[in-house]
């Protein structure tokens, strides 16, 4: 079987769009995505779904965008890349829930190829809890250690590894949360490679859902105060952070004149910072702070 073309993939991912708000308004039983259609002048478009009026789900966005064009300079001296025009296709994902028991969660799919042949694909999957929550961590790795496993033996522990290393916010020494997988520039040298590396991007966007509505059904009931509120604000400030300063993904986007509200949908709708703030020694915010770590294996976590 032929390979994929670049079209074929991009209306594949759509579908993957389509699958994953199907799946989160069920799971939200309330909210609904709202559309919003674009249009890149450099060349292709999107369309940006916002999740509004939910019940758990505060603020969400599923991303669908295919934009192609001359590759900018700044873009093939960061890359080491030979002059081109450039195509780029994937789905992104950001959810940020009312309460600050139900964890934020991000995905990322995409494919990336250039009229002189140079492909490869890239994304991952990660889990932000304002809480630290074993039960949830040990679920989580288990089902994308499962995918992972389905792709290649050594997959989890690589790209594990890179998610720790990718989603670190180095001016704080601190993981942004719990990890999950990150992987970038997987190319194929045959179809039946890249037929399997499309497979293995498809099935973590199917995870999305699967492993969200689990979430939600499991903690948006549990009761909360005003100091959980709080820390979540001050934990949402932490993923302002990342994804303003550390962020690869931002920085491609901007640098391709993409469309800057769909790129900025992931930032929270509050967040805070506070001078000094130090947890209360054995307080279940000192338990996260102290495990935002790279290296921990969740999987066998005992605290």
């Amino acid at each position: 079987m032929p390979r994929k073309s670049k079209e074929e993939i991009a209306e594949i991912y759509q579908g993957i769009q389509d699958h994953i708000c199907e799946q989160l308004e069920l799971g939200d039983g309330q909210g609904k995505f709202k559309e919003d259609k674009w249009s890149r002048d450099g060349g292709g478009g999107g369309r940006t779904r916002i999740f509004e009026n939910g019940k758990i789900i505060e603020k969400g966005g599923v991303a669908f965008s295919a934009v192609h064009g001359p590759t900018p300079e700044k873009i093939l001296a960061k890359l080491k890349l030979e002059k081109a025009n450039f195509y780029a296709t994937g789905v992104s994902i950001v959810l940020h829930p009312k309460s600050p028991l139900v964890p934020i969660i991000h995905m990322n799919i995409r494919y990336f190829e250039m009229d002189n042949g140079v492909h490869w694909f890239g994304g991952g999957i990660d889990l932000t809890p304002h809480y630290i929550d074993i039960e949830d961590a040990k679920f989580f790795h288990q089902e994308v250690k499962n995918v992972c496993d389905n792709f290649y033996s050594e997959a989890y522990d690589k790209y594990k590894k890179w998610a720790d290393d990718y989603f670190f916010i180095r001016h704080r020494n601190e993981t942004r949360g719990i990890g999950g997988i990150f992987y970038d520039q997987l190319k194929a040298n045959s179809d039946t490679e890249f037929q399997k590396i499309l497979d293995f991007s498809l099935n973590i966007g199917r995870l999305f859902p699967k492993v969200y509505n689990h979430f939600m059904s499991k903690n948006a009931d549990k009761a909360y105060g005003l100091q959980e509120k709080a820390w979540q604000n001050l934990r949402r400030g932490r993923y302002v952070e990342f994804n303003l300063v550390w962020d690869a993904g931002t920085k491609f986007g901007l640098d391709t004149n993409g469309r800057t509200e769909s790129i900025l949908m992931s930032m929270p709708p509050n967040a805070s910072w506070e001078y000094m703030h130090q947890p209360e020694i054995g307080s279940q915010e000192n338990f996260t702070l102290n495990n935002l770590r790279k290296g921990i294996d969740w999987l066998t976590f005992n605290s």
